[in-house]
């Protein structure tokens, strides 16, 4: 399959905004769980924590299944494929892990931390609020620097579809133009 170049260009625009979205929308916890650990005021851990849950529960899984779903359609609808490419491989398998990681950690932990306070308690563990959002900005990070890079090379599938002139190419040639 293989899309066209308005199709291309609309499915570009969707995954980089959803993509600086996501990456923002975890600097944004990452700024609240910092003012919810730091600080001495209780209505300021509240606040944030109540914050946090908020962009957890209502943001971060839309973006995480919008950023996830565009990068498949592009890697499948463009001569990058999804396993052609160590850097679309390893993107794909860093947005599915990080989205799991969302709704297996950072939304319970952040739960967890609004449940306490909400209770009276002290904010149960800093972990709770920052973990989450550190690992996270540093794989959007990361998947940023490999975007723009595009490091490694072919996969074993895309040396071998290369060498059978399948791989087609933005420039119909079977190869892959270098952008930097």
């Amino acid at each position: 399959m293989k899309l066209t170049r308005p199709v291309r260009r609309a499915s570009l625009v969707v995954h980089v905004a959803a993509s600086a979205s996501w990456l923002g929308l975890t600097l944004g916890l990452l700024a609240l769980g910092t003012a919810a650990t730091t600080t001495g005021s209780a209505a300021t851990v509240e606040a944030s924590v109540r914050a946090m849950k908020l962009f957890a529960d209502w943001l971060l899984l839309p973006l995480a299944a919008l950023t996830l779903l565009s990068g498949l359609v592009l890697s499948l609808g463009t001569a990058w494929g999804l396993a052609r490419h160590r850097w679309v491989y390893t993107k794909f398998w860093l947005t599915l892990a990080t989205a799991t990681a969302t709704v297996l950690a950072l939304r319970p932990g952040v739960n967890a931390a609004v449940t306490a306070v909400a209770a009276g308690e002290t904010l149960p563990d800093a972990g709770d609020v920052l973990f989450g959002p550190v690992v996270s900005l540093s794989a959007y990070l990361f998947m940023t620097v490999v975007s723009i890079l595009k490091p490694w090379g072919l996969t074993r599938r895309g040396r071998r579809l290369r060498g059978a002139g399948t791989a087609g190419g933005p420039t119909g040639a079977g190869r892959l133009r270098r952008t930097a």
